[in-house]
């Protein structure tokens, strides 16, 4: 993860100004690091908690995507666009074969590895933890040790063989690892919980005890509330010329927009909308971001409202 120093700053004016390449790469991992959000659909009943299609996602289309990509076989980074673009519409076949052949391109890259093994779990709910599957988190493993969407999923995979001390032990040692305000960290939990309750093993204190020295919510700020994208994902990002990566951040963000509006009592996600928003120079919308927020989630407001106030936004 990076450093809270490296984080995307806004830059003023409207969309049609400049931005550093560096903030807009620290800006596509970050938002890419919300569609690996955690979600374990095997906890209820097998149900697939599916991430919702949207159709106002705006540019790119699938279709652009697939065209770069095509045109740029070796490039990994159309191939993982477009294996996210895939993902995200809930067509994961299609996104398991883009990030193979992203993989062609950047063999070492956990992430990709990491990615294609989330589909390939997504394929089918019939096969709780396909062997294919396994193969690319345990292949992301070795590449990184600390890539979460691997260790998440290999852990499930020990649940899932009835060894529920050894998956909780590897979840509660990845929440310990998992930045503050993380957006799949109270999925993790809730993972954890239930999983205990399940198998009636006491949990909360070890959930205590992984989560101690963490600042509590009152605390985080814009700075460490949302964690930074990995080394991988900012080189992919850098890779693409800065047309094309202002093009993607902006179909991202207002894909993340979309499922925001669909599911607003996330005030986490809100947080990255705002500071998406001012990255990209578009404050009005950070603003009316900080709005919608609010009024979706007034428990959270006194939160909210410094998070905001620590990115500038009025």
């Amino acid at each position: 993860m990076t450093d809270a120093k490296e984080r995307a700053e806004a830059k003023a004016g409207g969309a049609g100004k400049s931005m550093s390449r560096k903030s807009l790469a620290l800006l596509l991992g970050a938002v890419l690091l919300v569609g690996a959000a955690i979600a374990y659909r095997t906890l209820g009943g097998g149900e697939d908690a599916a991430v919702p299609a949207v159709a106002d996602a705006g540019p790119p289309s699938i279709e652009s995507l697939k065209a770069a990509a095509e045109a740029d076989p070796l490039n990994p980074g159309p191939w993982q666009e477009l294996g996210f673009a895939y993902f995200e519409t809930g067509q994961y076949d299609l996104s398991a074969k883009a990030y193979r052949q992203a993989i062609e391109g950047d063999k070492d890259n956990a992430v990709l590895w990491s990615s294609m093994g989330e589909a390939l779990v997504n394929i089918d709910a019939s096969i709780l933890m396909p062997p294919r599957a396994v193969e690319a988190f345990e292949k992301a493993l070795a590449l990184d040790p600390s890539d979460a969407r691997a260790r998440y999923f290999l852990a499930v995979k020990k649940d899932l063989e009835d060894d529920h001390e050894g998956a909780i032990a590897d979840w509660l040692a990845l929440l310990e690892d998992t930045p503050p305000g993380a957006l799949w960290e109270s999925d993790l939990r809730q993972t954890i919980e239930q999983v205990g309750k399940i198998n009636k093993i006491n949990v909360a204190d070890r959930i205590a005890k992984a989560s101690a020295g963490r600042p509590a919510p009152a605390e985080l700020t814009a700075g460490n509330a949302i964690p930074g994208p990995s080394q991988e994902q900012i080189a992919a990002a850098s890779a693409m010329p800065p047309g094309e990566q202002r093009t993607m951040a902006e179909g991202m963000v207002e894909s993340l927009a979309a499922k925001l509006r669909a599911n607003p009592a996330n005030p986490d996600g809100w947080v990255m909308l705002m500071r998406s928003r001012m990255t990209l120079g578009e404050p009005d919308k950070a603003s009316q971001a900080l709005k919608d927020a609010v009024a979706a989630n007034p428990g959270d407001a006194e939160r909210l409202r410094k998070e905001a106030a620590a990115l500038g936004i009025r």
